[in-house]
């Protein structure tokens, strides 16, 4: 039976053991935190993953929150005028549902079931002289968590990270009582954009407590929006949430006015990191090596959604050149076409979440401009969430974006 170590127990470490163990290889996995201290702790990001995504999660029949969390059908833009009016609004529908579910939920969850088919599960902090001692001991070892100096194992591939310093400041709060959007009747991611300042993100989700909804701010650092450092106090992070709102997305901030109020002690989170593609072989001080797994090698900034979706397709790619090796050795060989597949899948989605932190260019704004006015253009961005790859063929090059508009005008 050949033994495997996972470091890390987020959605790509825990899928992949989750996986292999359904297989027969011998798991262990180290975090650092136990699921009941996950479950209460605080969140630990916000996240909505799309259809090719959740297929993966229900192939290994992982899926355990379908029947409770929101069903996201559709997936909405505004933009803001310079009186913080709507000059975009509209919603496209997704052609098969997304969701949402707290982290701490989904993770201490799949940690508890990972244990229960008997998994090894192993509570430390994890440094690189470990990884070396146990390295040994295992086939493979894979590192699915990029926290602290684990980061430094794996080189910074500088072709492929354009930003050498963070392009949002990040601040999200999980709450009860967002009223829902007037305009339709159905679940619905809204993205608003209001320029110069960064973005809101709604999202209907599932947390321990029961269906709520993420406030996620990705604000602009040094702008107005970028007012979350040094707060401690969820209740005052959730009343800068609303100000902002009620300043820059008034339409949003109306959803409140019945009152909301957060799910939970832990249910805020703020930060920033700076987003790129690292080299997946990692170096061991002694000479062995580690394979890296999703944000630990393609850490993509959030203003995409893609970071869940792409650690979901990075676990079932892994799972699948695993499986495929049989028992031949994991070496660097094995480990670099195992990354050149993910990184075939994660390129379009990190092209996207770049081109994204930067001022829309006129034809994109001219697709946006078209959304409201043409459905097949707003349910083709929509389902651009769950499929970036589609984005070559009509969003990034102003010829075939010009193109496109004329086609779809033509059919109406």
């Amino acid at each position: 039976m050949r033994r495997i170590l996972i470091v890390g127990a987020g959605q790509a470490g825990l899928q992949l053991a989750l996986g292999l163990q359904a297989h027969g290889y011998d798991v262990t996995v180290l975090t650092d935190r136990g699921p009941e201290e996950v479950r209460g702790g605080r969140v630990l990001s916000s996240q909505c993953m799309f259809d090719s995504a959740l297929r993966t999660e229900r192939a290994l029949g992982l899926d355990l929150w379908a029947d409770r969390a929101p069903r996201i059908e559709g997936l909405g833009v505004s933009v803001a005028g310079p009186e913080s009016e709507r000059a975009i609004d509209w919603v496209g529908r997704l052609g098969a549902y997304a969701q949402s579910v707290d982290q701490r939920l989904k993770m201490s969850t799949w940690l508890e079931l990972f244990a229960e088919r008997g998994g090894r599960v192993e509570l430390r902090q994890v440094t690189a002289t470990d990884l070396q001692n146990l390295a040994g001991s295992y086939d493979l070892v894979l590192v699915a968590s990029g926290k602290g100096a684990l980061a430094s194992l794996f080189e910074r591939d500088h072709e492929r990270s354009p930003y050498e310093r963070p392009q949002r400041a990040l601040a999200a709060s999980y709450v009860h009582g967002l009223g829902p959007r007037p305009e339709h009747d159905f679940p619905a991611v809204r993205c608003n954009l209001v320029p110069g300042v960064g973005e809101l993100f709604l999202v209907p989700a599932l947390t321990e407590a029961g269906p709520c909804d993420a406030l996620v701010w990705e604000a602009r650092p040094g702008g107005p929006a970028d007012a979350f450092d040094g707060i401690r106090d969820p209740a005052e992070h959730l009343r800068v949430t609303l100000e902002l709102m009620k300043t820059f997305t008034p339409w949003e901030y109306e959803r409140t006015r019945s009152g909301i109020e957060l799910t939970d002690a832990g249910a805020t989170l703020a930060g920033r990191f700076t987003p790129g593609v690292r080299r997946p072989i990692g170096e061991l001080p002694g000479g062995g090596t580690v394979l890296g797994v999703a944000d630990v090698v393609v850490l993509n900034d959030p203003i995409a959604g893609q970071g869940s979706n792409n650690a979901a397709k990075c676990a079932a790619g892994y799972l699948e050149a695993i499986l495929a090796h049989g028992d031949k050795p994991f070496d660097r060989d094995f480990q670099q076409a195992a990354f050149d597949g993910f990184w075939r899948t994660a390129t379009p989605a990190t092209a996207w979440s770049n081109a994204l932190l930067g001022p829309p260019p006129p034809h994109v704004l001219e697709l946006l401009a078209a959304g409201g006015a043409l459905p097949a253009v707003a349910h083709r961005f929509a389902n651009a969430f769950d499929d970036p790859a589609d984005l070559e063929e009509w969003y990034f090059d102003p010829a075939k974006a010009a193109a496109y508009l004329a086609s779809v005008t033509a059919d109406n």
